[in-house]
């Protein structure tokens, strides 16, 4: 069937249903004469008359009421499944990739978003853990995690977590045989346990601030991995000095497994911040996982 046989259709169900071509023309957006056309153009296709009408009332007839009655329902089966539609486009769905180092992805990340997605079973969050400083748009990453002072200026950065600090920590029985070191030169003396970042395949350098002087070390040790986690684990087994988020050794440092030292040179820095480029329209399923991470003091 032609599409203009279609859209006559439409227009004789609306004014059945309106019992007006005015109503219905005004329904439409069209005009009566518009609607008035598009029904005779209906019934003399079909050979039939569909409609009487008088200047008080307007009626079906024999055929008219037929048609009317049988193509009813298919018409208010397309209107449901396209109010269904727009209520799918309006619920949050979809995937969101996110790059991350280990630290913001197991401190913020997980607990965070751990606690909403239940609540949007449609969204799915895949994480994917480096070091590296991404470019997230040529990756295909719909957002970043990367701390307050590393963000490019053309993105949209929304802070996710407070300031951090850095915690120097060595073990009880790695001290047992070395003296504490009472200023960042004395590392040189120590067994440092090493990040390698993937950068260039450069060792992340040990930053140090205190009453304004800013110092910057190169260490060396026995060990180097490229995770946070392997770097407290073999700090905790005596092999050296490790330098770590805070927040990943309290626990250690508290029940005395991991000592902590040079704590009066590790001065806070900016927290993690999320952060995606400069759209004018993200996906609400992207809202979402903006408003459970933004951080609130």
């Amino acid at each position: 069937m032609a599409r203009e046989s279609f859209n006559d259709i439409l227009a004789f169900v609306h004014v059945v249903r309106e019992g007006s071509f005015t109503r219905a023309a005004a329904l439409l957006g069209v005009t009566p004469s518009a609607l008035s056309h598009a029904v005779r153009a209906l019934e003399a296709r079909l050979g039939v008359r569909l409609l009487t009408h008088t200047t008080r009332r307007l009626s079906t007839t024999e055929e008219g009421e037929r048609l009317f009655v049988n193509v009813l329902p298919h018409f208010e089966g397309i209107d449901a499944e396209l109010a269904a539609v727009e209520e799918l486009r309006d619920k949050p769905a979809g995937t969101i990739r996110i790059t991350s180092a280990e630290h913001a992805a197991n401190s913020v990340l997980w607990p965070k978003l751990s606690k909403v997605l239940h609540e949007y079973p449609d969204i799915n969050v895949e994480v994917s853990v480096d070091y590296a400083l991404s470019d997230i748009v040529s990756q295909r990453y719909d957002a970043g995690v990367r701390l307050g002072n590393q963000v490019a200026k053309d993105m949209i950065a929304v802070r996710i977590g407070p300031d951090l600090r850095i915690a120097v920590v060595g073990s009880p029985g790695y001290f047992a045989q070395r003296p504490v070191p009472a200023t960042p030169h004395d590392l040189a003396g120590h067994n440092c346990i090493n990040l390698r970042l993937p950068t260039h395949g450069g060792l992340l350098p040990w930053d140090f601030a205190k009453d304004g002087q800013e110092v910057k070390f190169r260490v060396g040790g026995q060990w180097t991995f490229n995770n946070s986690s392997s770097i407290v684990k073999a700090a905790l087994a005596g092999y050296g000095l490790a330098f770590v988020p805070e927040d990943m050794v309290l626990e250690h440092i508290d029940a005395g497994r991991l000592i902590r030292v040079l704590d009066d040179w590790c001065d806070p820095y900016p927290g993690y911040h999320l952060y995606y480029p400069n759209r004018r329209q993200s996906s609400r399923a992207l809202g979402v996982i903006v408003e459970a991470l933004r951080h609130r003091d």
